[in-house]
């Protein structure tokens, strides 16, 4: 799977510390700690009909990832909500848009790691660009392939998954693997063995009804993740977060990943095994509806 140019994003202005920049020339500089050592965090955001989706959930998760980083400067809610909002109507955009919201530590006064070499304040990337959900093309009568990595997730004793940082080097290897295998991504698992997410989504399966996922021991606190739990507890749909392992997701009768990027996706082989009986599961087709049903409703409204 590989996202192709959308000619629509060719002139896109990138917002960069409140100042709009022709893609083209969209710079940080070498000495920006995003470059020294992959010192940000981000969100992804994406737009409906001119509101974002949890939003104040996203800017939360970044506010919380940034203070647990010991981020010296945090924008406030509402100096994020502006530059977003900036962004957006620079670039006549109100719907199919995915926006990443990247932070950074900002520029050291020489290249380091220590973090007392930032002294000009944090870097604000706003980028937003034309994006349909990433698997809308691969998933089509066969679902996602998905293939096992040998990476393995950090635990929390290791470095923290709820620190939604850009240091993704893990997911990028993992996901080299998977590119390797032709798979569309891979399956990551914890220490011990147990299934923890892919190199870029939260893993469902389902059991007999059941919807399960794994617990946040190895995986970050997804929003979209939250988000189907709360549907399945709102429409009496049985639910559970535990450990499982990958004989468990080779015997389920449906799987699916959920993301911002990607919403909600069906998964149709992993490691060459067949899930169910090949077809998109009726629970996971009720939940892919409910979740469109509240994304064309809730929402932030940034734009008009």
């Amino acid at each position: 799977m590989l996202q192709t140019f959308n000619e629509r994003n060719r002139d896109l202005l990138v917002n960069i510390n409140g100042e709009l920049v022709h893609r083209d020339r969209a710079r940080v500089s070498p000495f920006d700690s995003l470059v020294q050592g992959g010192d940000g965090v981000w969100e992804g955001l994406r737009v409906y009909d001119g509101r974002i989706f949890m939003l104040d959930e996203h800017l939360e998760r970044l506010r919380r990832s940034a203070k647990a980083l010991a981020f010296a400067d945090i924008p406030t809610r509402d100096e994020l909500v502006e530059e977003i909002r900036k962004t957006l109507e620079a670039n006549g955009m109100r719907d199919h848009v995915h926006i990443r919201l990247t932070l950074s530590r900002g520029e050291k006064i020489t290249s380091g790691m220590d973090p007392r070499l930032n002294q000009s304040g944090r870097t604000l990337i706003v980028l937003a660009e034309h994006k349909a959900p990433v698997y809308d093309d691969a998933v089509g009568s066969a679902g996602l392939t998905l293939m096992t990595s040998s990476i393995r997730r950090f635990p929390p004793d290791c470095m923290d998954p709820n620190i939604h940082h850009n240091n993704l080097i893990q997911s990028i290897m993992a996901k080299v693997e998977a590119n390797a295998a032709g798979a569309d991504d891979a399956v990551m698992l914890d220490q011990r063995g147990f299934v923890a997410e892919t190199n870029a989504t939260h893993i469902f399966i389902v059991e007999g009804g059941t919807v399960v996922t794994s617990r946040t021991v190895a995986c970050p606190e997804g929003i979209t993740r939250e988000t189907v739990l709360g549907l399945c507890a709102d429409h009496g749909i049985a639910h559970e977060e535990r450990d499982y392992s990958l004989t468990h997701l080779y015997n389920a009768d449906e799987c699916f990943t959920t993301g911002t990027m990607g919403e909600l996706a069906w998964v149709g082989a992993v490691d060459g095994r067949t899930i169910g009986d090949g077809t998109r599961g009726p629970v996971t087709e009720r939940l892919i509806g409910l979740f469109g049903e509240l994304t064309a409703r809730d929402g932030f409204r940034v734009v008009e």
